[in-house]
């Protein structure tokens, strides 16, 4: 089971300088990637709730330049707010710029408010999604060319570059059947968030069975955010998770206070990580 960073990106006073050291902490540690999550206009402050101060792709570009092996990835991009061919430009530039470490992350949203200061429709979030993710794809794996939907018309005049060497891995987040629909149909990854281990377990074998040969992974994202939680009780979750037959396991440490501790308490006492170590 591979094991990723959430970073902190949650508090307006921490410079992206300190994200980059994170990041880079990470990597040396031996996690497999650091994720940043997103959010446009939450109805209240960034904190535990809303993450995203920075915004994950331009954000993201700048830690492709801080690190050299770690995956590089949005946890989660909300995809219905945002023009799906910048969304395809930004990823297939991010592709290059990070020799193919960039995974796209999304979800369809669940703040109806940000929804409404976009414009943006929420009910028709989660087939505006699909649809996006469709229209990217082709955009990266033909240059251009006609694609026709219920929501986007590019005609076969249309030019995209730069295309990626290899497709931009699509992870796709969410517990419903109906993300698991659009792992099954279009992406390549799933992350669960607020389920059990064994509640995993079963989503799991429901997305395989939707996805029938297709090969997707199957993994999550959990919390140590406050020091009331001691890390051998982390690392015993870790491997309940592990147990279940998580392929990838993303962490967050809480917020900028005791980030960097926890981050560093975790890895000391991890046999999985530190590779110098081991």
């Amino acid at each position: 089971m591979r094991l990723h960073v959430v970073l902190p990106d949650e508090s307006p006073d921490m410079p992206v300088a300190d994200l980059a050291a994170l990041a880079s902490e990470a990597e040396h540690l031996g996690f497999a990637g650091v994720w940043l999550p997103d959010h446009l206009l939450p109805p209240a402050a960034y904190g535990t709730t809303y993450g995203g101060v920075y915004e994950p792709l331009v954000t993201l570009a700048y830690l492709a330049a801080a690190t050299r092996t770690v995956v590089l990835g949005t946890s989660v991009l909300v995809l219905p707010l945002r023009d799906p061919l910048t969304v395809a430009k930004q990823t297939a530039t991010l592709a290059h710029l990070s020799g193919d470490r960039f995974v796209l992350g999304v979800g369809v949203g669940w703040e109806p408010y940000e929804f409404a200061a976009a414009g943006v429709d929420f009910r028709t979030r989660g087939a505006r999604t699909t649809a996006a993710l469709r229209l990217i794809r082709h955009l990266h794996t033909t240059g251009g060319g006609e694609h026709r939907d219920e929501f986007h018309a590019v005609d076969g005049r249309a030019v995209f570059q730069p295309v990626p060497r290899r497709p931009v891995p699509f992870l796709i987040g969410g517990n419903s059947d109906a993300a698991l629909r659009r792992v099954a149909e279009v992406g390549e990854q799933w992350q669960a968030v607020g389920l059990s281990p064994s509640q995993f377990a079963s989503r799991r074998d429901r997305l395989r069975e939707l996805a029938g040969e297709r090969p997707v992974s199957a993994g999550a994202r959990i919390s140590w955010d406050s020091d009331d939680r001691d890390v051998t009780d982390v690392l015993a979750e870790v491997d309940a998770w592990a147990a279940a037959g998580a392929d990838d396991l993303a962490l967050w440490f809480g917020a900028v206070g005791g980030f960097a501790r926890r981050l560093r308490a975790f890895a000391a006492a991890s046999g999985q990580l530190l590779p110098a170590t081991r």
